[in-house]
């Protein structure tokens, strides 16, 4: 009986020795496992604004607009404030999809250079419409062709947005191209130019989410993009990068 015992102690033994050895070589591959996805992982966020002028225009618009909520993307839309009034069911839905909604003049007339009461009609009946369409609120300025002089930056009451990479997408026409020249510039923080009234532009944008999403790069609103680095928008000022 005594032996019996001893022997079922024995294979007692061997049997947790085997199940630790079983289960330790079992978390080392586990954890390998693990490195080897979290090594393929960007090693941290990169944030970036696209920016789209001209529009809105119903066709090319809103193929970008399903594009960007099929891929959980925000962007900022610069409108020309005559071609918002013909279709304001268009601007709705950009706010209503989390999009930041700017002025870029009521007929994209440029101001650098016009006289005060041109600047001050243009830039306010364009923010005129927008608060009649999407109610109260700080609708961001970007001038067209990106030129003001600070005489003339001094006059207006919104932030002014520029940008830091422009692939000349309404030059080239060309979906190819447009990737290309945004994906050789672009780095975290850059503000994007762009325009979606060019079924082009609209199909690089969202071939450059797809190459940049797995990168580690997200896209935001040129508002968020600017509060993410601590930045605090002023009046008259222009804004390039999210960092200013």
């Amino acid at each position: 009986m005594g032996g019996d015992k001893m022997g079922k102690r024995w294979l007692t033994l061997i049997w947790l020795c085997l199940l630790a050895v079983l289960g330790g070589a079992y978390n080392r591959e586990e954890a390998a496992q693990a490195g080897a996805w979290e090594a393929g992982m960007p090693e941290q966020t990169k944030y970036v604004a696209l920016t789209f002028d001209d529009g809105p225009q119903p066709e090319t618009t809103e193929r970008l607009l399903d594009g960007l909520r099929q891929r959980g993307a925000s962007a900022t839309f610069f409108l020309v404030g005559e071609r918002a009034a013909a279709c304001p069911e268009l601007v709705r839905r950009m706010k209503a999809e989390g999009h930041q909604v700017g002025s870029h003049t009521w007929s994209h007339v440029r101001l650098q250079g016009a006289n005060v009461q041109t600047i001050l009609e243009e830039t306010g009946r364009a923010q005129q419409l927008l608060t009649q369409i999407l109610g109260e609120g700080s609708y961001w300025l970007r001038p067209p062709y990106g030129l003001l002089d600070e005489q003339e930056r001094a006059l207006l009451d919104v932030p002014l947005i520029k940008w830091s990479v422009d692939p000349r997408d309404w030059e080239s026409r060309d979906t190819a191209k447009v990737v290309e020249a945004v994906m050789g510039t672009v780095q975290e923080n850059s503000i994007v130019l762009l325009h979606d009234i060019y079924p082009t532009s609209v199909e690089a944008a969202l071939q450059i989410i797809d190459m940049l999403t797995p990168q580690g790069y997200r896209f935001v609103t040129v508002e968020e993009l600017l509060a993410l680095n601590g930045v605090e928008p002023q009046a008259g000022t222009m804004y390039r990068t999210g960092t200013g």
